[in-house]
């Protein structure tokens, strides 16, 4: 066969030009050696399943001679003497054998978690120990330096005895302590190790064709060396007395105090991206919401709610069911270091479900009826397990510390004047320092609680500086020592440093999620996985990553900070006063007559003295500026909010009692169906017709389940067609859980008040026409609680909330920038409605009164192309009043 004009197909890697040599499985995708490097190494991949191009097409060995019987191959591996063996090899006839490709399979499985861990991390951060060892031999000279000095200042009076003493030191000291030879002899032991590491990992994926299996199989008996490298530090001391023998005896007890290991703090390697980014989420099937979380694996993890327990994976298929778990709104089950389940029963004793869940025994039996666990956490520095204990009447709660064999060890109850610590301990976590810390949700005695492994009380955080106060839930801290934790009144996680300082709103009224619940900080990725308390949803974010250049880190807490420093510019990013634009005098407001009437729900303008107006009580009514009912709407639908809107042609188009969208003409004598709801499983909540297209925006909504929702907008042609939805995020997140107000901006953007419910936090959540999510505002300052009704946008492209907890109005730019706050003198605003025409805009209470304000006007002059200017007035005066 001729094969000089033929074409061979290298594989390429698939992130740069290089030649493939390896192949991710979870990818998938080719890659060269550095590229693999990498890959390992980075926090987004680490998990990733990476093999030799080998591996991947399963690429069988030639069978290679045995060297006694040189006319047989070998066949069998023998697992006593961990030899390949032919059939005439005798002596291992008694012995266990295996297939030589078994065998070959089975190490290569086995090793494949200690190469996992000598890529991503021995290999990452060994070298980071080289280079504290070249700072220390930079640094010996000055240091001892400086005990030579303070020789010379202890003795000025007998400098020739300190000279000759310091000869001595020199010649009999330093000869056999040198300290700069300790740290190069270390740094050579350091280089040979990453050497040898290295060569392990090379011959575990090296071509095979190169590297036989015997030879796999034998290298990989000789175990991998290890190291353990002192920490080399000198204390100098030295007596006042200035008599001969004193100052030589003095000199001669100069010791090498030895301090330890060398280790590599996580500041070191690790931290804080610019702000928490998705990467996963999941629907946890055989659960309702998601209270309680606890990490086994990378991809594995037990998800309660309030009568669950399962085990399940990054897919959300359930893997196993707990029948007797005790859960509820609390911590109550934890992971220990054997990956054993640690949970509270139905009958509040503390139980251990074994690795492979066919085991369970009682780990803690409950003696004390007075006193029940309500969370667990397994500390995985002293395999302690602590316990968050309530006792009923009066409500106090208590912190009991277990060893690994269940004894009670220690318990932790009041501060050290004696006051209770504790009233309800729901979640408790361990901080890396030792810290005892403890979420404690009771009845408005809210607190983060943390504590000293002694006992010792060393603050309780009580929310942020906005005084939103806290309603803590879940909890967990990070390799970096942060502490995290779930507020159930503003709906985000909370960013604290270890000693109790805020450092940000990590999440913010997450999409999917909605209600964070619950935390758990998987250590070897770190990721967080956050769940919901109104879904059955985990997402899975990081917001730490590794530090860019090893070679050349700063002291530990420099890049940290730095890193810390965006996330705080981020969310405080061009500080704004708390502008609140006055706008107390109305051009004239008036009260809707009638009994029964009561809350101004919605209002849309049909021209500049009409308007139409929904209340309480299925009544929508037309009326003008003097308050007469001109018109009422029968049929109308009390569920609804922003239930009505009017086109270009003052037709006026609302949402019926059976959720039929209907559309009324101009004389108001006929009345016709334009949208009939077709699915039972949706409702329309808010509408509103763009002036842009004459599309109409329906904000629709449905219950999941009890008391949780979910949202959408779908948008229709003038014929009524259906030809958008909007529901997600880019990353398959829900976007609305409740949607009462909808409107358009100038530029197109869809703008949607979502209401969770009372007294929780809402949001104003702005996508792009075509559906892409832009932002969500949640009130000012960031992470205080909104509860957002009628909306509307103006002629400038403001947005404009009503807020019903401030009883304000908020004003936003486009881009979702907090601006100002319009105070108003009706009570509490509910409903807007901006008109164009003569830059009016409508408010209504929850009272039967509407106001109708004037905050924009025209500029004086014109500008250079002949164009009136609008601006926004600050304070216009009261021109006309009508109550009636």
């Amino acid at each position: 066969m001729d094969t000089a004009g033929s074409i061979y197909r290298v594989n390429q890697c698939s992130k740069c030009p290089g030649d493939t040599e390896y192949y991710c499985l979870s990818c998938p995708c080719d890659l060269c050696p550095q590229c693999k490097e990498n890959h390992v190494k980075d926090l987004k991949t680490i998990d990733h399943d990476v093999v030799s191009h080998g591996d991947k097409i399963n690429y069988i060995p030639t069978q290679e001679i045995c060297v006694r019987h040189p006319s047989h191959v070998y066949t069998k591996y023998c697992e006593p003497c961990e030899l390949p063996v032919c059939s005439y090899c005798r002596k291992h006839r008694t012995h266990r054998k295996l297939d030589v490709k078994t065998a070959l399979k089975t190490k290569k499985q086995q090793h494949r978690g200690t190469i996992h861990t000598i890529r991503s991390d021995a290999l990452f951060y060994r070298p980071v120990l080289i280079t504290e060892i070249k700072a220390d031999v930079k640094t010996c000279g000055i240091k001892f330096s400086l005990y030579q000095s303070e020789i010379l200042t202890k003795a000025p009076r007998l400098k020739n005895l300190i000279n000759k003493v310091r000869k001595d030191f020199m010649k009999n000291v330093f000869c056999d302590f040198d300290f700069k030879h300790r740290c190069l002899k270390q740094m050579i032991e350091m280089s040979r190790h990453i050497v040898s590491l290295q060569e392990y990992e090379f011959r575990y994926v090296q071509p095979e064709f190169t590297f036989t299996a015997l030879q796999f199989l034998s290298f990989i008996k000789t175990a991998l060396s290890q190291i353990h490298l002192t920490l080399h530090t000198s204390q100098l001391s030295m007596t006042e007395s200035l008599n001969k023998e004193d100052v030589m005896e003095s000199l001669c007890a100069i010791q090498i105090t030895e301090r330890g290991n060398r280790r590599v703090g996580p500041q070191c390697l690790l931290k804080l991206t610019s702000g928490a980014e998705f990467n996963q989420s999941l629907t946890v099937t055989g659960v309702g919401l998601c209270y309680h979380m606890s990490c086994v694996t990378s991809d594995l993890v037990w998800v309660s709610d309030y009568n669950n327990l399962m085990l399940t994976d990054t897919t959300g298929v359930p893997l196993h069911r707990v029948e007797d778990s005790h859960s509820g709104y609390i911590g109550s089950h934890t992971v220990n270091s054997e990956s054993e389940l640690i949970y509270i029963d139905r009958n509040y004793n503390l139980k251990k479900l074994s690795k492979d869940m066919k085991t369970t025994t009682t780990f803690i039996e409950r003696t004390d009826s007075t006193w029940r666990p309500q969370c667990v956490y397994w500390s995985p520095s002293t395999g302690d397990l602590l316990v968050g204990m309530y006792r009923e009447k009066p409500d106090t709660g208590k912190v009991t510390r277990y060893n690994q064999s269940g004894q009670l060890i220690q318990t932790i109850q009041n501060d050290n004047t004696g006051r209770g610590l504790y009233n309800g301990p729901c979640y408790i976590t361990e901080n890396n320092n030792g810290d005892v810390v403890v979420s404690d949700y009771h009845y408005g005695s809210d607190a983060v609680v943390v504590i000293e492994r002694g006992g010792r009380h060393r603050f309780s955080y009580t929310g942020h500086q906005s005084g939103s106060g806290l309603r803590p839930y879940g909890i967990c801290t990070d390799a970096l020592s942060h502490i995290l934790v779930c507020d159930d009144t503003t709906n985000t996680v909370q960013m604290l440093d270890r000693d109790g300082q805020f450092l940000s709103h990590l999440l913010i009224r997450p999409s999917g999620i909605f209600k964070p619940y619950s935390l758990s900080y998987d250590i070897n990725t770190h990721r967080l996985w956050v769940g919901s308390q109104e879904r059955n949803t985990v997402v899975i974010y990081r917001y730490i990553t590794r530090q860019d250049a090893l070679t050349d880190l700063t002291p530990a807490t420099a890049d940290v900070k730095e890193s810390l420093s965006e996330i705080l510019t981020k969310e405080t990013e061009k500080p704004l006063q708390e502008n609140q634009l006055m706008i107390r005098g109305s051009e004239f407001d008036f009260h809707l007559p009638g009994a029964g009437y009561c809350c101004c729900f919605h209002i849309s303008c049909v021209a500049s003295s009409r308007i139409w107006v929904s209340v309480y009580e299925n009544n929508l009514i037309l009326t003008d500026t003097s308050g007469v009912p001109l018109h009422h709407v029968e049929d109308f639908n009390e569920n609804s909010y922003g239930s009505h809107t009017v086109n270009s042609e003052s037709e006026l188009i609302y949402i019926d009692r059976n959720y039929n969208i209907n559309k009324m003409s101009k004389d108001m004598k006929t009345t016709t169906t334009f949208i009939e709801k077709k699915d039972s499983t949706w409702e329309p909540r808010c509408v509103y017709c763009s002036p842009a297209t004459g599309d109409l925006l329906v904000g629709m909504y449905t219950m999941i389940k009890d008391y949780t929702s979910a949202g959408k907008v779908s948008r229709y042609n003038r014929s009524g067609q259906q030809t958008h939805t909007i529901q997600h995020d880019n990353t398959g997140l829900e976007l609305y859980s409740e949607p009462h107000y909808i409107t358009e901006n100038n530029n197109g953007d869809v703008v949607v008040s979502d209401y969770v419910g009372l007294y929780m936090s809402g949001a104003v959540v702005v996508t792009e026409r075509g559906g892409r999510h832009r932002f969500s505002y949640t009130g000012h300052p960031s992470g205080s609680v909104l509860q957002p009704s009628g909306i509307c946008t103006d002629i400038l492209s403001h947005i404009l909330v009503c807020d019903s907890r401030t009883f304000t109005i908020h004003m936003l730019n486009k881009d979702g920038q907090f601006l100002s706050r319009l105070l108003t003198d009706i009570g509490i605003p509910r409903s807007l409605s901006y008109d164009v025409t003569n830059h009016h805009l409508w408010v209504g209470s929850w009272d039967n009164t509407l106001c109708v304000y004037r905050f924009i006007t025209r500029q004086g002059a014109l500008t250079e192309n002949g164009h009136t200017v609008l601006i926004q007035m600050p304070c216009p005066p009261r021109n006309q009043e009508n109550v009636l």
